[in-house]
């Protein structure tokens, strides 16, 4: 079983609510997957790099595709590579094991010491993808056909699975994961993750852009809201720009930073008050 005593409290650079702490120790203690949704730009992908910081272990990211299949995570057998070195006479074709590539999946099985293994965006590849894993994600081994090896976890990782929510996840593979919604922050815990990035900022700047920012998030027609990410980007554009406070939402400077697609901005231009 897990190390009871390990906690997750945040990173120097990542805020956590308490509910996102408590989930993320959970399913270490109960060693399962933990599957976490959100909104983009609520901090999903970031959330496993502060649970590596924090726990001081070694962060492997399988960044998944519309074309990545569960195999490509255990492993892939470079038949190309061993009929070319065939052709060219290399020594060492008849060793299969040469040819073997681990994948991310198997990297994090490999490892002597425990990692953290972050499956990024699941819900970007094919149906059948999270069903393909129930087995490895389960007893933490898979099998090598060509080498008749198994690979089983010498120490179970720490899986945090990230999800768009683009397409619904197999009810099978939802019963096997810990699951928590990171709701997009409120204008306190905004406040909080804006004090990890910057320091001394002006707070009539501050102020003036963080009721714009939500302001332009809560006009109806806006397709893509704008996310944390871009709203620090934008903190600092209007910094650099030596922007007044006061003209912020009269003029919505450097909109483009913050909004990313034509049709919005021109709702978000009608909608502006001036």
């Amino acid at each position: 079983m897990a190390d009871s005593k390990m906690k997750f409290t945040g990173s120097r650079d990542y805020v956590a609510s308490e509910d996102l702490m408590k989930a993320v120790d959970v399913a270490i203690a109960l060693e399962k997957p933990l599957l976490i949704k959100g909104e983009p730009g609520t901090g999903k992908t970031m959330l496993a790099e502060a649970i590596s910081e924090s726990l001081g272990k070694k962060l492997i990211i399988w960044n998944i595709k519309s074309t990545t299949k569960a195999q490509d995570g255990l492993y892939v057998y470079d038949t190309i590579q061993r009929l070319y070195d065939t052709q060219f006479g290399v020594e060492g074709v008849d060793d299969i094991a040469k040819y073997i590539k681990l994948g991310k999946l198997g990297e994090a099985f490999s490892s002597d010491e425990q990692v953290v293994l972050l499956i990024d965006e699941i819900d970007k590849a094919d149906l059948e993808f999270p069903n393909d894993l129930l087995w490895e994600l389960d007893k933490m081994e898979f099998y090598i056909h060509e080498t008749r090896e198994l690979v089983k976890a010498k120490t179970r990782p720490i899986v945090i699975i990230t999800s768009n929510a683009e397409k619904e996840l197999p009810d099978a593979f939802l019963r096997r994961c810990i699951f928590h919604y990171i709701a997009f922050p409120e204008k306190e815990e905004m406040q909080e993750i804006v004090d990890v990035h910057f320091e001394n900022l002006d707070e009539t700047l501050l102020k003036y852009a963080m009721d714009t920012f939500y302001w332009i998030r809560s006009v109806k027609g806006v397709r893509k809201k704008p996310s944390t990410s871009e709203l620090i980007d934008w903190l600092q554009a209007l910094i650099i720009g030596a922007q007044d406070p006061e003209l912020i939402q009269k003029e919505l400077p450097y909109l483009g930073v913050l909004v990313k697609k034509d049709e919005d901005i021109e709702v978000i231009k009608k909608e502006r008050t001036y």
